[in-house]
């Protein structure tokens, strides 16, 4: 698909890909490095097929070369906290999702699923269901983006969000092997569609209770960087991967409790909006790196200075949508989040200033 020096024939992996094995299965380790945004993974042999992610043994790797420990005390403990079908592989092999811990095992600087987990655990009760608008641009290997005119660029926005046609959505192969590759792992993919920006797209998790939110996003993230990789693709979850007039990336978050999802639950989705407007500067710090690049006030987003509130409003900070105004319950979303943002964080910051009313981090 790609001008790649370094593609290879998949025909030909295939081949080997279709020979028999004993009972015996391959189960690829998947972590969140040092960076906090970059993901990494190695492939270990199991003796038998693991029934649920509690039979999955602890792995450890180098922690110096991805940033999370020195040379002088490398180890790094990767513990898995859940398991999908392997899309790649196929048959009887997994993809495990791992916390990451230091030496004296406690959670790694960039392990945010450790805190989400225990605030998950404490607002059980209260139900929380999430849902992430993953947006993402593809670019070709010298990080133009993909399909754009190598010297110049395409005609402005209008036509490409949800487009049709090859003068309109550049990449879409992409977008159709990751959305199938979701649905065999059993991620929770709920949609995908072309976005404002031409090479933009996204894709939607959810809805999710509590920490498989992250667990789910993460792993869809996996799967479109690996989905990629095999077209020669690169995907950057940069929040304005294109200066100028052209949208950013975010990943809106949609949520809702209990008590928003039952009849006159609109007055709990108002007093949490409320609520997030006296912590807007808390979750902008937990959002996502460079989010003052894309939240402008312009490209259908709100003024990062400024919070604000709004029924089918995209250019406020969070959105009531139609239907839920005229219902009168159901749930919010919160424009703000950048695409590069770690779900874990974003998930929790969510909870804590909605339901707990506790930032003791």
């Amino acid at each position: 698909m790609a001008d790649y020096s370094a593609a290879l024939e998949k025909i030909v992996l295939d081949r080997f890909l279709e020979l028999s094995h004993d009972e015996r299965c391959q189960a690829t380790y998947i972590w969140i490095d040092g960076t906090g945004e970059n993901m990494r993974c190695k492939t270990k042999t199991l003796d038998c097929l693991p029934k649920s992610v509690k039979e999955l043994p602890e792995w450890n790797y180098d922690g110096s070369s991805t940033g999370q420990a020195t040379g002088e005390n490398s180890d790094m403990f990767l513990t898995p906290v859940a398991m999908y079908r392997d899309p790649f592989l196929r048959g009887d092999n997994k993809l495990v999702l791992c916390e990451v811990n230091d030496h004296k095992r406690t959670p790694a600087d960039t392990n945010y699923r450790n805190s989400c987990n225990k605030v998950m655990e404490r607002a059980r009760e209260h139900v929380p269901w999430f849902g992430i608008e993953q947006e993402y641009t593809l670019l070709s290997q010298d990080g133009h983006p993909f399909g754009w005119p190598k010297m110049g660029y395409p005609g402005p926005q209008g036509p490409y969000y949800c487009g049709v046609g090859a003068n309109k959505v550049y990449g879409r192969d992409v977008v159709e092997a990751h959305y199938r590759a979701c649905l065999y792992a059993g991620v929770k993919i709920a949609g995908s569609n072309a976005e404002v920006m031409p090479a933009q797209w996204e894709f939607q998790v959810g809805p999710c209770e509590g920490i498989q939110m992250g667990d789910d996003l993460w792993m869809a993230r996996y799967i479109l960087h690996r989905v990629s990789e095999d077209f020669g693709i690169q995907v950057t979850f940069d929040p304005k991967p294109m200066p100028g007039d052209w949208n950013g990336a975010g990943a809106h978050c949609n949520y809702s409790t209990k008590s928003m999802r039952e009849d006159g639950g609109i007055k709990v989705i108002e007093a949490g909006i409320e609520a997030l407007s006296k912590r807007h500067w808390e979750h902008l710090r937990m959002y996502g790196e460079g989010n003052e690049r894309r939240l402008t006030g312009e490209h259908e987003t709100a003024a990062m200075g400024v919070f604000s509130g709004g029924v089918a409003n995209r250019g406020c900070s969070i959105r009531i949508p139609r239907q839920v105004a005229e219902d009168g319950y159901g749930y919010m979303e919160d424009r703000r989040p950048s695409a590069s943002c770690d779900p874990y964080r974003v998930t929790e910051a969510m909870v804590r200033t909605t339901v707990l009313d506790d930032w003791d981090i």
